[in-house]
């Protein structure tokens, strides 16, 4: 099948899919409220347990998904989590107490699977020169929904009413499945070379240190940038000195960082490809790091909603770095796993996150839970850098092969050599 085609279909869904997700945050409080009876001295309480229970149960799950679909089928295992998810989306918009929407929420977290699943079956189509460029693409995708969801749930919630917002999610994460079911072709899988008896002990991704090194980052990165979201609009609240039209003004400050995002992540996956993800994951987690303390500086909100602009120009080279990173460092065997692994870290982070900088801010300030969010990504790309692999790496950020079978990219690499090698002998 060809990779363009696959390509299309997973930036489309993946933009689908994250404005699902995201499209429920601007009313899910008044939800609460209006349409199940939750009095507002507890709304706070049920919003908070809701929302968090599914990131919860996902990142408990994820892994159990990720190695099902490395032993059988990674489109099945995406078709999977897209119809399920259509189903709870669903069930959400005819809940009539809280506690049912809690019960949703866990089976949603159950469901969960669908973005790790997409990378497995794009890293297993897309050819390795143009994994930097497509994991960018990719995550400008995740990041356009994440803008889109948000404008567009308090649109149609306006519109159309809460209960049909999420009849609408219910049915875009169906297209999704349609989408997989019909147009995604899955590869074959290769066929393991048989061991011979003196050949090593195939390394599985939880002993490889540059896996777990993407998966400590990806984790704490998540915490970060979920650090800042309780604090947000009380922030901006205070920077504009008023509570007047705060969730319109928040939804725009929020939105700032996507954009500048999806303008940014698929040049940053190009300049991976060319001077390696390793530096570029670096020095984009260190001039985040920069920008996100410096936000917290102007008592202006003009200037601090250009700093966040910046600062998410800076952010937008992270994930797909470590995405490429974890695609070259893993058997294609191990995919699914490997980028469950990924996104169950990330889910444990953005559970931890709100906590943290809730509590930060209770005990010190607003504006200094901003620059802790900030100066948290230092330590990460200080312990990425000094304790980074020992041997040095191919421009590209290649590791070496890590069984007898190694990486795509490595055998790839090998067989080119061997018919230049040919060639030159040819010619003499």
């Amino acid at each position: 099948m060809n990779w363009r085609v696959v390509l299309a279909v997973l930036t489309c869904s993946t933009v689908l899919m994250s404005a699902s997700y995201t499209m429920l945050i601007p009313f899910l409080p008044m939800y609460l409220i209006q349409e199940l009876g939750v009095d507002s001295g507890n709304v706070n309480w049920w919003s908070s347990i809701i929302f968090a229970v599914s990131f919860l149960i996902s990142g408990i799950f994820a892994p159990i998904w990720g190695a099902m679909a490395d032993r059988g089928s990674r489109k099945l295992m995406a078709v999977r989590a897209a119809a399920c998810l259509s189903i709870t989306y669903f069930l959400g918009s005819i809940v009539q107490s809280p506690m049912q929407l809690f019960w949703v929420r866990v089976v949603q977290g159950l469901s969960a699977g669908l973005w790790p699943a997409q990378l497995a079956i794009a890293t297993s189509v897309i050819p390795h020169k143009k994994i930097g460029m497509c994991m960018g693409l990719l995550q400008a995708g995740l990041t356009a929904g994440g803008v889109l969801g948000p404008l567009m749930g308090g649109f149609l919630a306006e519109v159309f009413g809460m209960r049909m917002t999420f009849q609408i999610a219910s049915i875009s994460l169906g297209i999704i499945t349609l989408a997989l079911i019909f147009l995604i072709k899955e590869p074959p899988r290769v066929k393991p070379a048989q061991k011979s008896a003196d050949a090593p002990a195939r390394v599985t991704p939880l002993h490889n240190p540059i896996i777990l090194r993407m998966l400590f980052a990806a984790g704490v990165i998540q915490m970060s940038v979920l650090m800042v979201q309780p604090v947000l609009p009380l922030y901006i609240a205070e920077l504009q000195g008023s509570m007047d039209r705060i969730v319109f003004i928040s939804g725009v400050v929020f939105s700032v960082v996507g954009v500048s995002g999806v303008i940014a992540s698929p040049p940053w996956g190009m300049l991976g490809q060319g001077w390696g993800y390793r530096p570029v994951l670096y020095l984009a987690i260190f001039t985040s790091g920069i920008f996100g303390v410096v936000q917290a500086i102007p008592q202006d909100l003009t200037w601090f909603t250009v700093w966040r602009f910046i600062g998410g120009l800076t952010f937008a080279g992270i994930f797909p770095a470590i995405n490429a990173i974890l695609t070259q460092s893993s058997d294609p065997q191990d995919r699914g796993k490997v980028f469950a692994y990924s996104y169950s870290v990330q889910q444990f982070g953005s559970v931890i996150g709100p906590v943290l900088g809730g509590a930060l801010a209770t005990w010190t300030s607003n504006q200094i839970t901003l620059a802790a969010a900030g100066a948290v990504l230092f330590p990460v790309v200080a312990i990425l850098y000094f304790f980074r692999p020992k041997a040095p790496a191919p421009a590209t950020g290649m590791p070496k092969a890590l069984s007898e079978q190694g990486c795509e990219v490595r055998r790839e690499m090998q067989e080119a050599s061997r018919k230049e090698g040919v060639s030159a002998a040819d010619e003499k």
